[in-house]
């Protein structure tokens, strides 16, 4: 199953760059369960689909991302499936506004809020390591994290902006786009492109991504599996 690695992301990730990642073998990987429940199965032959059925945990979800629907393996039940919009940046980050926050860089000592933060703003899968997938910023006032924003995958000359999480009461000011900046600033810096995975009907963060740069490149389909 060969293409682009934005194709099959997951697969890309752990097969990749980030291969001290992952646990399994070459018919399936996942990722440290510390930072959270993605896998992928190299094919969609029986031996890597009962792969990648062995790696489903007890407890807990496995999140299969692909550019196709993927089949359920056998052994495993069926959570839920999701369509993302995929998307990447085109051209030089935008530039910082006059009057943004100042931001920080966050990490092991922030470990805490910055769970907090995505428990209660749900940017996607977050586990007691995700913090440590790469570079994450944030936003912080009076000792308060309010806002975040990180990377996450990195494929081959590109990385993925993600955690991008704010408070409920702290929206509306410009905190996430400013983040995002950032982050995309700091990610061009090393000579990556940003790219991102979005929920499709997400319209409004999918606007705001498209402000800064960013276009869909394709839809990919996330599924949730579980033990039965």
């Amino acid at each position: 199953m060969i293409g682009h690695p934005l194709d099959r992301p997951v697969w890309s990730m752990l097969t990749g760059r980030q291969a001290h990642l992952a646990e399994g073998d070459r018919q399936a990987v996942r990722i440290d369960r510390g930072y959270g429940p993605f896998a992928a199965a190299a094919d969609r032959s029986a031996a890597a689909q009962a792969g990648l059925a062995a790696l489903v945990p007890a407890e807990g979800e496995l999140w299969i991302v692909e550019g196709e629907a993927w089949p359920v393996p056998p052994g495993a039940r069926e959570v839920k499936r999701a369509v993302l919009a995929q998307m990447v940046a085109e051209g030089p980050p935008p530039e910082a506004r006059p009057g943004e926050p100042a931001i920080v860089a966050l990490g092991d000592a922030d470990a805490a809020d910055m769970a907090a933060l995505a428990n209660h703003a749900r940017p996607g899968p977050w586990g007691p390591k995700t913090h440590r997938y790469g570079p994450f910023f944030g936003v912080r006032e009076d000792g308060r994290l309010l806002a975040m924003a990180g990377q996450r995958m990195l494929m081959p000359g590109m990385a993925e902006l993600s955690g991008v999480a704010t408070w409920e009461d702290c929206r509306g000011r410009g905190l996430a786009r400013a983040l995002i900046g950032h982050v995309m600033r700091a990610m061009a810096a090393h000579g990556e492109t940003p790219f991102l995975h979005s929920y499709a009907d997400n319209a409004g963060a999918i606007a705001l991504y498209e402000s800064l740069g960013f276009h869909i490149r394709r839809e990919v389909q996330v599924l949730a599996i579980a033990a039965i």
